[in-house]
């Protein structure tokens, strides 16, 4: 059995923790959730007073928080070099991307989802400032290439090319050439392509039940 216990569902964030997971190339015990009332059990709440997933027990670490997760395991184990060295110019870029896209990029995208707009002259008091900024910026970091950190492939990567494609997929983030071969060549890693099918598969295997 696993020190490393991963809580998820399918159709949630835990695909890009998965994703990261199977970059590490560790064992890792799965416990998949439903939603209603598996995920908001007690026993779930110990783990995340939140009732939500992901979220990643190692031995007595526990994190939840998808980004967080994320930036948690990179640097649990170095050795996999999912982040730039200590000292290296690129930890910053790293560390930067990475919550720029839990932060400011995850909330406009939310906005412009549920048509919410910043009243005129306000935009100053949201942290994304607008859309359009946001989504500029983003593009501005990924012009150097080929990574979020330049030539090293980071958890950073997981986490921003996530968001990227499923907000390209369901329309809430413009398609920009510069995006689309990002997560293209980030959808090509095999890591990438076997938590795809790991979700895939037990997706459907919940549907074949329920029918």
């Amino acid at each position: 059995m696993s020190d490393l216990v991963f809580y998820t569902n399918p159709q949630s964030r835990g695909r890009i923790v998965h994703w990261l997971l199977e970059e590490l190339g560790l064992p890792y015990e799965t416990v998949w959730l439903t939603y209603g009332p598996e995920m908001k059990s007690p026993e779930y709440l110990s783990v995340n007073p939140m009732g939500k997933v992901p979220a990643v027990k190692h031995g007595k670490a526990l994190v939840t928080e998808t980004a967080a997760i994320c930036a948690y395991l990179a640097d649990r184990f170095p050795e996999k070099n999912l982040l730039p060295p200590a000292n290296h110019p690129a930890r910053a870029a790293y560390f930067r991307w990475m919550f720029f896209a839990a932060g400011p990029l995850e909330m406009a995208v939310t906005a412009k989802t549920l048509d919410w707009q910043v009243p005129e002259g306000r935009n100053g008091f949201v942290g994304f400032g607008s859309y359009s900024q946001t989504i500029d910026a983003l593009e501005m970091a990924l012009t150097p290439g080929p990574y979020i950190c330049g030539d090293q492939f980071t958890a950073a990567d997981v986490y921003v090319g996530s968001q990227l494609n499923w907000g390209m997929l369901f329309g809430t983030i413009e398609k920009r050439p510069l995006f689309e071969s990002y997560v293209e060549r980030l959808n090509s890693r095999p890591a990438a392509q076997r938590a795809i099918l790991l979700n895939d598969e037990y997706l459907a295997q919940i549907n074949a039940a329920a029918s």
